[in-house]
């Protein structure tokens, strides 16, 4: 659904480390001019930001830009609650999504598209302790046999 075509901001490895993303969704964000300003300069951190669906609508809790230097009085609360635009069709359907067990909606990526600033959303459901060590394991196998066909063909 969102394919990230333009400039990348901020990237939440942690979410894919954390948990399964099931589907992807693309949102936009609503900013004032100095924000827009600090995302341009790419001051942003998503790690320990969350999205809840409140009355109908999708907020982003946590998410860090850093003041523009040259904003003074213009300049926000850098860890403000910021509103996500979505169509409401799919507001229902993340809200329906998210009354499920282990189910939740982590932001993965922020990034430019054209001029305007979009967040990548995901609906994930929670990993194990087992499941990331078997992520864990399964990357490692992966790594080494990358090394091993290097060896083999430059060898």
């Amino acid at each position: 659904m969102a394919k990230t075509n333009g400039k990348l901001i901020a990237n939440n490895k942690k979410a894919y480390h954390d948990y399964f993303i099931l589907e992807n969704y693309e949102a936009g964000i609503a900013l004032h001019g100095t924000e827009v300003k600090s995302l341009r300069m790419g001051k942003c951190s998503i790690k320990e930001s969350f999205i809840r669906v409140e009355n109908g609508e999708v907020y982003i809790y946590g998410m860090h830009i850093s003041p523009y230097e040259k904003g003074n009085i213009f300049n926000k609360d850098p860890l403000r609650v910021r509103k996500l635009l979505l169509h409401k069709s799919e507001i229902n359907k993340l809200l329906g999504r998210t009354k499920e067990k282990g189910a939740a909606i982590v932001p993965l990526k922020v990034y430019f598209k054209g001029s305007l600033v979009k967040v990548e959303i995901g609906l994930a459901k929670g990993k194990k302790l087992y499941d990331k060590r078997q992520d864990i394991a399964k990357k490692d196998q992966q790594r080494e046999a990358q090394r091993d066909f290097k060896v083999r063909n430059f060898g």
